[in-house]
């Protein structure tokens, strides 16, 4: 959640995938004045940001990379 805190004037909505890691999802809606949403499984395109971003990503990082070793420059 700290992590979007700066941004918070920007949120209005957040949509998760439905992994047991957003179980406190109600705590960040509440923080972060947003409403969250739940993709179905194997909908991907509910989460348009995440997917146009993972293809940005892969475009330059083949999937089989690891972003640990990645810098900035």
């Amino acid at each position: 959640m700290d992590i979007l805190t700066p941004f918070k004037e920007h949120l209005r909505t957040i949509t998760f995938d439905n992994g047991k890691e957003f179980a406190h999802h109600q705590t960040m809606a509440d923080i972060l004045a947003v409403n969250v949403y739940f993709a179905h499984p194997y909908h991907s395109w509910e989460r348009g940001l995440n997917e146009h971003t993972n293809g940005l990503i892969q475009q330059y990082f083949p999937k089989v990379s690891s972003l640990e070793d990645i810098t900035a420059e």
